[in-house]
């Protein structure tokens, strides 16, 4: 993406998310109490309505559960086309994040696909994207 996105406002319950990407790191926060991770961020657990949520990290693996492809360039010198994904993280079932897909053809996109995290840097802001894990031996 040649031109930065629109970034998200960083707050004190998102900061730890938009922010990860500095170290590498792709995190989620989980309770305490029952184990659950939630996203996006919240004050309770869905799960358990428990309080006790502490970012933390995850594997930064994923596999494509969704996707489309826009050929609408939304903000001046957006490149197109581009690939919204939706992901789902092996920690969770049903922990899913939208993202981008990156360093993939759109026509190469299948669901299913066995992803990786990379982030893009943008100001103060690591947002997560998602490409395609190398086969290894290639």
């Amino acid at each position: 993406m040649a031109t930065p996105p629109p970034l998200p406002h960083l707050d004190d319950e998102n900061r730890f998310f938009w922010t990860a990407g500095a170290e590498g790191a792709l995190r989620f926060l989980r309770c305490l109490d029952c184990r659950h991770y939630l996203h996006p961020p919240r004050p309770r657990c869905p799960s358990c309505r428990g309080e006790n949520l502490t970012p933390e990290s995850v594997s930064g693996r994923a596999t494509l559960a969704s996707f489309t492809v826009n050929h609408q360039p939304w903000v001046p010198g957006m490149e197109v086309p581009f690939v919204v994904a939706i992901v789902e993280l092996p920690e969770q079932v049903g922990l899913r994040l939208t993202t981008n897909l990156v360093e993939c053809a759109p026509e190469a996109v299948r669901i299913g696909m066995a992803l990786e995290v990379v982030f893009g840097h943008y100001e103060d802001v690591w947002l997560p994207y998602f490409r395609p894990v190398a086969q290894e031996g290639t």
